[in-house]
């Protein structure tokens, strides 16, 4: 085994699961978090997303003790930690500034806390090693944060959230910092991480790229509350409204006005059949149908469809997405096969198969 290992230095070895109960947090009379109800299990990477002031941040504060929670309460491996500071919650914190000290060394950045709880030197130096092994730093950890790139700026604070052996690592926006080539990068960076480490982590991400790619759950949020939780593929395909259904995806889900009947739908004035996910009752009743653009496709023979006039074509190389109008301004998306890029005002006729339709009631709550 590698003298520096990450086993033999203690890293990875500790994780937990963590629970909040009921959580609420107010500033005054301000409500930013209600009735938050979550389980995260051992290991397990969960991501929280939601729009700006949703609350996904403070919740990420609460669980890390960096605010105190207004009621409910929060457990750590099954021990009561709502009122416990944060350095005795075995947590460690990755935030969206790096926040490391510009004349220190990358090694002195990463071993700081080790040494300022005083922790044996040799101990430190093993610790450091071992997490500068697993984010590819070794060659890198006599230099300072000044001739570090951005993503090795990042490392580096992940790797002196590492060495602490937290149970849980908790990330505030880690990548929103850096450019698109290295967001891409440091995303495959912490899933090899996780990965490696196999601890419970804890992400707050805008990205819904992130949160799809990285997560084992995802948690939605919208003004303080949880809308859904669920795995990627869960939430992707079985949104619970249209606030999730247009949240994750992108581009969003299409949306368009329908009347339910007996025999299918009419929409933009033409008759689809009745979705095979969607049981009985309903008919006569205004409704809202929901279609992902890589589910429409043209129509083939005399298959049921709807009109559709291009407006944009945004072409991808390996595909393309058809911006455009089905019937009088209602708006479309499709997303068109390898090759496909009609010119503005091209016309066709869509379709989509029925077990790809979602519906939704005038309120955006999901019909099954």
């Amino acid at each position: 085994m590698n003298a520096h290992s990450p086993l033999e230095a203690g890293i990875g070895l500790a994780t937990a699961s963590l629970e909040l109960k009921g959580v609420g947090k107010s500033f005054g009379a301000v409500e930013v978090l209600r009735d938050i109800d979550l389980s995260i299990a051992k290991g397990e990477f969960v991501v929280f997303v939601g729009p700006s002031g949703c609350g996904k941040s403070t919740l990420l504060r609460l669980i890390a003790g960096l605010e105190e929670v207004s009621e409910g309460e929060i457990a750590i491996g099954g021990k009561d930690v709502t009122d416990l500071d944060p350095s005795r919650r075995g947590i460690a914190m990755v935030f969206q500034s790096y926040a490391l000290y510009p004349h220190m060394s990358v090694a002195q950045n990463m071993g700081f806390g080790l040494k300022m709880a005083h922790r044996p030197a040799a101990e430190v130096e093993q610790k450091v090693r071992a997490a500068a092994e697993i984010l590819q730093l070794t060659k890198l950890l006599d230099r300072r944060p000044g001739q570090l790139s951005g993503g090795q700026r990042q490392r580096v604070a992940i790797g002196r959230a590492i060495v602490r052996d937290p149970q849980i690592f908790l990330f505030d926006e880690p990548l929103s910092n850096l450019d698109a080539e290295l967001r891409v990068e440091m995303r495959i960076e912490i899933a090899r991480l996780h990965k490696t480490l196999g601890n419970t982590m804890v992400y707050v991400t805008h990205d819904q790229t992130e949160a799809m790619t990285l997560a084992d759950k995802i948690v939605v949020l919208r003004g303080g509350r949880i809308e859904q939780v669920g795995a990627p593929a869960t939430l992707y395909e079985d949104p619970d409204n249209l606030f999730v259904a247009g949240f994750v995806g992108s581009p969003k889900m299409n949306v368009l006005p329908a009347t339910l009947s007996e025999s299918g739908l009419e929409v933009a004035g033409r008759s689809l059949p009745r979705p095979t996910l969607f049981g009985t009752g309903g008919e006569g009743g205004d409704i809202q149908l929901g279609i992902r653009p890589e589910h429409l496709r043209p129509a083939r023979g005399s298959e049921p469809s709807l009109p559709f006039t291009v407006d944009f074509t945004e072409y991808l190389g390996g595909s393309s997405f058809l911006y455009g109008r089905c019937g009088e301004g209602l708006s479309l998306v499709v997303q068109g096969e390898r090759g496909m890029a009609p010119k503005a005002g091209a016309e066709m006729a869509i379709t989509c198969d029925t077990a790809d339709m979602r519906l939704f009631d005038m309120a955006g709550k999901r019909l099954r």
